[in-house]
């Protein structure tokens, strides 16, 4: 925690929580809502397939979506640490913890959902729509609802706000 209140108390998170500039807070806040957006918008797109929805589109072209993915949960981490940075007082806001685990389940799930409805890797081929990779889909979805939840609660909750 005190490496924490050093960093928060540093010329840069100074300026990104004081200034007026749209450049600062806003921008950090700006790459988290991208970042979110890429990251849980695309996880659901594929969840919603392997779960049966529009089951005419294969589920191949899908596999492309996951490294935009991870480039959607390193912007989201990236920013979040920003966030935190700015802002160290979220560190004992309790719902703070339920976004961690939820964000931790999250990623657990997506990478054994892919490794079940695509494979280990793209030459193993498409294993399709299991009940397990259903199961994984559903938990999916449920797992970066909590995650969003949790986050827009931590503006209401706890001592952060």
């Amino acid at each position: 925690m005190s490496v924490l209140l050093w960093l928060s108390n540093t010329p840069a998170a100074v300026w990104a929580r004081e200034t007026e500039s749209i450049w600062g807070y806003p921008t950090i806040l700006f790459l988290h809502t991208l970042g979110l957006g890429i990251l849980v918008g695309l996880t659901t797109a594929v969840d919603f397939r392997v779960l049966g929805f529009a089951e005419r589109l294969p589920l191949e072209p899908l596999d492309r979506f996951f490294p935009l993915i991870w480039i959607g949960f390193w912007i989201n981490a990236v920013s979040g640490a920003g966030l935190l940075i700015i802002t160290p007082s979220k560190l004992v806001n309790p719902a703070f913890f339920f976004k961690m685990a939820f964000i931790a389940a999250g990623v657990v799930d997506l990478w054994w959902l892919r490794r079940e409805a695509f494979g280990a890797s793209p030459a193993y081929g498409v294993k399709g729509v299991t009940p397990r990779a259903k199961h994984l889909a559903a938990w999916s979805l449920a797992f970066w609802a909590g995650a969003i939840t949790a986050g827009r609660l931590m503006a209401y909750v706890g001592s952060s706000h």
